[in-house]
């Protein structure tokens, strides 16, 4: 024994040379180039920790199924029994992502989705990572996107998201006022209604797109970012050929400084309900050319006779529901009726709803509810209420009000928002410094055409 001590000695240190100089290496390699620290030792780090995790995980979280009946068949009797062996749900297609990674997890018959989804929070613990995202919309199994760390409070990510991740050129940020300032296409395409305002967590791009949810529902307390979120989309369509309207009932305070680039700019709500009125007899004409030609939308008129796409934005919609006298209840009816009617004729017609407000209640009335039905897409930002969180994603997503609730008010911008592919996702909507937006709106003001019936602004 004594004569091998010299050489475990030997092993020992060397072995604890190498551990050392590995962990050394890898947190020089994860300051230096994190995304290849990810890839050669977070992500199998990680995977090996699912893998390892699964089965407790799966008995914990009651995840497992069973490959024997519960039942049996004594005679004439049916005896109910119990599961003797659980089985585990298989957990295949772990692949990395620059966020984290992905997975699928595939279901037994008779398995439900809801457990996987309730137990989200469970594996973030158990893998140690920020979060889970459970997709539950496939037959037979749910997607998994895991995330390493929150990329939307990550200072550099905001700038790696807008300047490496790629897109089509009509869905660009402007990394400049100039680049906004072009001449449109004769006519508009689908495309020309989306506009990217920012970044989501799993490191794609967020765009509001109005051929996918053709009306918005906004949410946000003051000082979330619900502003700034407004002049990103803004800065995006004022140079496509469409047509931009505002409805701003506090005088016009929020909305001014878009007004070059205005067809219509109402600042009370006697001024909003006869544009909307307007709005309204505009989608009737837009009605009669359809039939006309045949067509079930605008998209499918010829280029020649295809009317400007417009898009409505209301600022604060509680202006426009809140009434202290007679006069005004008359006067906040027409103009609520008036936009919940474009809400329901617009879609097809190229006349689409962008709604925002500090809050979303009861309190405002049975129209709310009513024209919440036609939002589909859906963005809750920092709010004061449970209920306004609840009102905006609680009819479709219910697990994402929890999530809407628990964002940070320090960090601005952040908000819970449908997606076309993933149900809710986190975002983060990018920040537009006021004399970006000021060239942006400068440069396209000749960009806004002239609706029947609506006077451009001043």
């Amino acid at each position: 024994m004594q004569a091998w001590l010299p050489t475990i000695i030997t092993v020992a240190v060397v072995l604890v040379a190498v551990v050392v100089t590995l962990v050394v290496a890898s947190r020089l390699l994860r300051r230096v180039a994190p995304r290849t620290h990810w890839y050669l030792v977070g992500f199998p780090v990680l995977r090996l920790r699912m893998r390892h995790s699964w089965r407790h995980l799966c008995l914990n979280a009651d995840l497992t199924g069973t490959d024997r009946p519960t039942t049996g068949q004594l005679g004439p009797l049916l005896v109910k029994g119990k599961p003797i062996m659980p089985v585990l749900p298989l957990l295949t297609r772990i692949r990395p992502r620059s966020f984290g990674a992905t997975a699928v997890i595939l279901l037994h018959p008779g398995q439900i989705p809801e457990p996987f989804v309730n137990a989200a929070e469970a594996m973030a613990h158990a893998w140690q990572v920020h979060a889970v995202r459970v997709d539950a919309r496939l037959r037979g199994r749910v997607r998994l996107t895991i995330l390493t760390a929150d990329p939307l409070t990550t200072p550099d990510r905001e700038a790696a998201a807008r300047t490496t991740a790629p897109a089509a050129k009509p869905a660009a940020v402007p990394l400049h006022p100039s680049e906004a300032i072009t001449e449109p296409v004769s006519a508009a395409v689908p495309a020309d209604l989306a506009a990217e305002v920012g970044h989501r967590e799993n490191g794609q791009r967020w765009v509001i797109d109005l051929a996918t949810f053709p009306h918005w529902l906004i949410t946000g307390a003051t000082q979330s970012g619900k502003s700034t979120l407004i002049n990103a989309a803004v800065a995006r369509w004022a140079s496509r050929p469409v047509a931009l309207v505002g409805i701003d009932c506090k005088g016009g305070m929020e909305l001014a400084p878009h007004a070059p680039r205005l067809s219509a700019l109402a600042t009370d709500r006697a001024e909003a309900a006869d544009i909307l009125a307007e709005l309204v007899a505009e989608t009737q004409r837009r009605m009669r050319l359809c039939r006309q030609h045949g067509a079930r939308n605008i998209w499918q008129l010829p280029e020649p006779v295809r009317p400007v796409p417009v898009i409505v934005v209301v600022d604060e919609l509680a202006e426009l529901y809140l009434v202290a006298s007679r006069a005004d209840k008359d006067e906040a009816l027409r103009a609520t009726t008036h936009l919940l009617r474009l809400a329901q004729l617009g879609a097809a017609l190229g006349v689409h709803v962008i709604v925002a407000g500090q809050r979303v209640g009861s309190d405002l009335g049975p129209g709310v509810t009513a024209l919440r039905a036609q939002l589909a897409g859906r963005i809750c930002l920092q709010v004061n209420d449970p209920e306004t969180a609840d009102m905006t994603l609680g009819d479709l997503y219910p697990d994402a009000v929890e999530a809407a609730q628990q964002i940070d008010p320090a960090v601005k911008g952040v908000a819970v928002t449908t997606a076309e592919h993933s149900g809710w996702i986190r975002a983060r909507s990018v920040h537009l410094p006021p004399e970006h937006l000021a060239a942006v709106i400068a440069g396209t003001a000749h960009l806004a055409p002239v609706l029947p019936g609506l006077t451009p602004p001043a």
